[in-house]
């Protein structure tokens, strides 16, 4: 045969190759049932962004709630002294009163002499301590 020929005789048989395998693909469309497309709900993004918030409001009330229930911690200093102590909130609370409270208090302690010196500005003042 001629190159042609065979040219020829190929294309005619690519021809009804296709030809068979479009009418293949109607009768298994045909057969097959598509269900008809529904359009797409359309769904704000509003509602997804409530919901982010909602979580991040979850976080926050359970880390509040973690911090809450920590107990609070109270610290007391004592100033010991011949087997006597006193309580370092009670010299500042007497000091205060002493020289008033709207100044920066500076407290020295000396429990040899029972007696506590305060220096406020330029004030400086002497209080006794009783170690009872």
């Amino acid at each position: 045969m001629a190159p042609r020929k065979k040219a020829a005789a190929a294309a005619a048989e690519v021809k009804e190759v296709k030809e068979e395998v479009k009418a293949e693909a109607a009768a298994v469309e045909d057969a097959v049932e598509v269900p008809a497309k529904k359009p797409a709900k359309k769904t704000p993004a509003k509602k997804a962004a409530p919901k982010a918030e909602k979580a991040e409001v979850k976080e926050e009330v359970k880390a509040e709630a973690k911090a809450e229930v920590k107990p609070e911690v109270k610290t007391e200093v004592f100033i010991e002294f011949g087997g006597v102590q006193v309580a370092v909130d009670e010299i500042v609370k007497n000091a205060k009163l002493t020289v008033g409270e709207d100044k920066d208090i500076k407290i020295y302690v000396k429990p040899e002499e029972s007696k506590a010196y305060i220096v406020a500005g330029e004030e400086a003042v002497a209080m006794d301590v009783y170690f009872c």
